[in-house]
């Protein structure tokens, strides 16, 4: 599947300076027709290390009411957490009705990161397959509308971003050996990703692969996506779509 993406897509800046405010306002309009109809949305960002996970989603965050919108941070699980069913932490991080929840990373560690590291035995990440499939389906059977994007890189443009970032006196932090690790492990984890692709796609939680060498072409890309799915959810469950007025709706309430 990843071997047919074309990563060469790019977006001329001038025309992604152009639309990117349009489709932000477009975003905050529909997160507020969401809100009023009670309808949540679950973004999941999935992807390679420096594949552009932070900058989309704090972009895509950037002129969203915080009110109804929260970032979630996905982290290992914790001794406690550990002692639960494996999804049970994330039902405790589902936004209430009506409100937005994007994360950065979310319970697919368990079929790729957990998976690669040997946290997990093979009997349980395979079992996670439907264990996802079943979570997601409640979901969506429910008032959710379930995004998911996987933002593909190359092994090459992967070490050419590590190799930036750690020339960088301001940003060498930021690159780890366990970073450098799963570089290595790149056709390990390709392997997993193809099947979590294939296992977790469906008609009502599908996934976006997206073209991330370019980073603007992965923010529009993103936006259209979110907006395109939740203008479509909107009029499934029979509810108004509203239409852009000639000026921005942002900062009404």
């Amino acid at each position: 599947m990843l071997e047919h993406i074309d990563l060469t897509r790019t977006v001329a800046r001038k025309k992604y300076d152009k639309q990117l405010p349009e489709l932000q306002d477009r975003l905050h309009l529909l997160q507020r027709a969401c809100h009023d109809a009670r309808l949540s949305t679950v973004i999941v960002f999935e992807g390679w290390d420096t594949a552009g996970k932070g900058t989309a989603i704090r972009k895509l965050g950037e002129r969203l009411e915080p009110r109804a919108a929260e970032i979630v941070a996905t982290r290992e699980a914790r001794t406690r957490e550990k002692q639960l069913p494996w999804l049970g932490r994330f039902w405790a991080m589902l936004p209430e009705y009506g409100s937005m929840a994007i994360f950065d990373r979310s319970w697919y560690g368990r079929v790729l990161g957990d998976r690669i590291e040997g946290r997990v035995v093979e009997g349980q990440w395979r079992q996670a397959w439907h264990d996802i499939a079943s979570f997601e389906r409640a979901l969506a059977e429910d008032r959710y509308l379930i995004v998911k994007f996987f933002l593909h890189i190359s092994r090459e443009e992967q070490a050419r971003r590590l190799q930036m970032l750690e020339a960088d006196p301001a940003a060498a932090w930021q690159v780890e050996p366990a970073d450098w690790r799963r570089h290595e492990q790149y056709d390990q984890y390709l392997v997993a990703i193809e099947e979590m692709l294939h296992q977790t796609e469906t008609e009502w939680a599908p996934w976006t692969i997206v073209e991330a060498t370019d980073r603007n072409w992965v923010r529009l890309r993103v936006f259209r996506t979110v907006i395109e799915r939740m203008e479509r959810e909107l009029l499934r469950r029979g509810e108004a779509v509203p239409e852009m007025s000639g000026k921005s709706n942002r900062g009404e309430s």
